[in-house]
């Protein structure tokens, strides 16, 4: 690991030429010191205008682009391996943060070294920005937001590629089984709500919850 970079951002991005430019001037604009944190973009088989949207901040990330589709699991154990930072984060691309996010994030885990990992609360918005509600990250968690040591995720097999939904979950579930998850009550990540209604996403929701249940419960 590159010893001056601390924190890498991993954001893995399919058809986001609509949001992704928000996303990453959220993160380019951080207090956090530029030379501590790097941020890893993956392009995972967008079909869209992905690529042209991303030109204008390739000075400022390390783009990666997947030959084929692998999905958010896949696109992300790609950004982990890749990353250089002590500590990793992901952001989802149509999502962006408070200017702390990493400053805050940071210190709390680097000045308390009895800490696995770090999560914000957030804010959950919808397409025109506005604020919807605030949530717990403990009560209503997700992946996305929280810093986690990168050796522990190293350590406990990245994500579970064959999770094709609910790998947040599944992540969250497994790293949990050794290591702890410790609240930051600031909403610092910008969560945007997805379009639940389509009859194909519930299906595969419900599939995937059934596999949760299988491997972690034995249900």
């Amino acid at each position: 690991m590159n010893k001056s970079i601390q924190v890498s951002v991993i954001i893995a991005a399919k058809n986001a030429e609509l949001y992704i430019g928000r996303c990453l001037r959220s993160l380019i604009n951080q207090s956090f010191s530029d030379d501590k944190y790097e941020i890893i973009v993956i392009n995972d088989g967008s079909k869209d205008s992905t690529e042209e949207a991303l030109k204008q901040f390739l000075g400022d990330i390390i783009y990666i682009k997947n030959k084929k589709n692998l999905g958010l699991p896949g696109s992300r154990n790609i950004g982990i391996r890749e990353a250089k930072g002590q500590y990793i984060v992901m952001v989802d691309s149509d999502d962006w943060v408070h200017p702390e996010f990493l400053n805050i994030l940071y210190h709390h885990l680097n000045l308390n070294n009895n800490l696995d990992a770090v999560a914000c609360d957030y804010q959950l918005v919808n397409n025109n920005q506005s604020i919807l509600s605030i949530e717990n990250c403990e009560q209503k968690p997700i992946a996305c937001g929280i810093l986690f040591k990168h050796s522990h995720i190293v350590e406990i097999g990245l994500y579970d590629k064959s999770f094709l939904a609910r790998e947040e979950e599944e992540l969250i579930i497994r790293f949990k089984k050794k290591y702890k998850v410790t609240r930051i009550p600031i909403p610092l990540y910008r969560y945007r709500k997805h379009d639940q209604n389509m009859t194909g996403k519930k299906k595969l929701m419900k599939k995937y919850k059934i596999r949760l249940k299988k491997k972690h419960l034995g249900k």
